[in-house]
């Protein structure tokens, strides 16, 4: 699609929007249960298509990306009403009789750009987000996925009209040329690299962005952790979807008095999920293509492999791999694995692991497995991330009233339950003074001496 139709598009939609059709809260319901109706439709060739692209297990593509967008839309067609009225706000004793309010109203356009590790997820639950705040949409999926995409483009086109909702297909090129155009929002998730390009894109038309990138999670592991427990949670959000997961434990910081117990508790757990050989396991994806194949398995040949180490080209099978005597100059340690090899840093004490986390961009997330509240409390008054999960991986992106989003390099803004309206929309203040009492000090000339000035301006605030 070349640039002037683009540029057609997002026209055609503002336009649209211009009519007010999308402020109505009907309108939002109607949508919302479109989509809805949509998904479950084409919840097989979901489930296909993610086999397709990326060997997805139907459990976890399930539920990793339909059902969590269907938990979405739920949440929002159950709390549209409450979202969207007006919220009081208090005024001034000495603004007597006036009133005011917070009023939250759409955004207008929105650019979602989506990519290829959860195709569906990562596509449709912003728009549940900015179809509830009652914006309009144009989204751009991954052309690394491409059975998704299409599939993507057919429920679009089934549930919506082009000028309300739209799906462009293509690459990179499609992907910049989309990024001319004049946005209320931006929408992106991905890697930081791309993240600085959104932004350097949006800054030019002044648009507000949401990003939600990644990074290096680090995964610490105390002396006191329940380490059977520890490691089955740590195997499970390491490898799930092949660990192509942007929250996945990066890398392990691990005691160096328990480091020996908890590779084997994490073996155990590898075969205990996955079976004596993952490449015939029916419950472990692929990665997503050969250029990100040829990457890890470079990076499998530094450090000590514990486990796994085998990959296979035709299938594009990397399996699940723990590498220890891993040290930060490795080139493991220099950008986001986002793939199923998990390294192993020892560490001595807690002061110690602080000051290697401090030390690096602020992280999507960080894992903490102890029992010792002191500690816990440590990691989360002396450390900063996007989000801290404690005891267990992955699980503090599931409850609706927590926003998820990164901090720093990790990303900006968040959704997400409540977030995710909020995110697409403006929260407009509203002040109407039509009392019948006047504050006449304000105006000039000033009468009063400036003492008295200031202790009359306590009661407008």
């Amino acid at each position: 699609m070349e640039y002037q139709p683009l540029n057609s598009l997002v026209d055609r939609q503002r336009a649209f929007f211009s009519t007010g059709q999308t402020r109505s809260l009907e309108f939002r319901y109607r949508s919302l249960r479109k989509l809805q109706l949509g998904i479950a439709g084409l919840e097989k060739d979901m489930l296909e298509a993610m086999a397709r692209d990326l060997g997805k297990p139907a459990a976890e593509a399930y539920s990793t990306d339909i059902g969590v967008v269907l938990g979405d839309i739920q949440y929002m067609l159950k709390n549209l009403k409450r979202l969207a009225a007006p919220g009081k706000a208090k005024t001034p004793l000495g603004f007597l009789g006036a009133s005011a309010q917070v009023r939250p109203e759409p955004l207008g356009v929105v650019l979602i750009i989506a990519p290829w590790n959860y195709p569906f997820h990562l596509l449709l639950r912003p728009l549940v987000g900015a179809l509830a705040a009652g914006n309009c949409a144009v989204l751009k999926p991954s052309e690394l996925t491409p059975c998704s995409s299409a599939l993507s483009r057919r429920l679009i086109e089934s549930c919506f009209e082009p000028e309300y909702v739209t799906l462009v297909e293509g690459g990179v090129e499609v992907g910049q040329a989309l990024l001319e155009q004049k946005y209320d929002c931006i929408f992106f998730t991905g890697g930081t690299r791309q993240g600085r390009t959104v932004m350097e894109a949006a800054a030019r038309n002044l648009t507000p962005v949401i990003l939600e990138l990644g990074g290096k999670c680090p995964c610490i592991v105390e002396p006191d952790a329940n380490l059977s427990r520890c490691a089955r949670s740590i195997v499970w959000g390491k490898f799930i979807n092949a660990g192509q997961t942007c929250v996945a434990p990066d890398y392990l910081l691990v005691n160096r008095t328990i480091k020996a117990a908890l590779i084997g508790e994490l073996k155990q757990a590898v075969h205990s999920f996955y079976g004596d050989e993952p490449l015939h396991s029916q419950d472990y994806g692929r990665v997503v293509n050969e250029h990100r194949f040829w990457k890890l398995k470079g990076w499998m040949e530094q450090g000590e492999t514990v486990c796994g180490g085998k990959a296979d080209l035709e299938s594009l099978y990397i399996a699940p791999t723990i590498i220890d005597n891993i040290s930060w100059d490795d080139p493991i340690m220099q950008e986001e694995i986002f793939g199923p090899l998990l390294p192993i840093i020892e560490y001595e004490n807690l002061d110690q692991v602080l000051d290697m986390i401090n030390a690096r961009p602020r992280p999507l997330a960080i894992y903490l497995f102890s029992k010792n509240r002191a500690v816990q409390q440590r990691v989360i008054e002396e450390t900063s991330s996007g989000g801290l999960c404690i005891n267990d991986t992955l699980s503090h992106m599931l409850p609706d009233q927590l926003p998820f989003g990164g901090v720093g390099d990790s990303g900006t803004g968040s959704y997400h339950g409540d977030s995710s309206f909020y995110s697409f929309s403006h929260k407009k203040s509203v002040f109407n003074n039509s009392s019948p009492w006047e504050l006449t000090v304000k105006y000039p000339p000033y009468r009063v001496p400036l003492s008295t000035f200031k202790r009359l301006l306590r009661f407008v605030r």
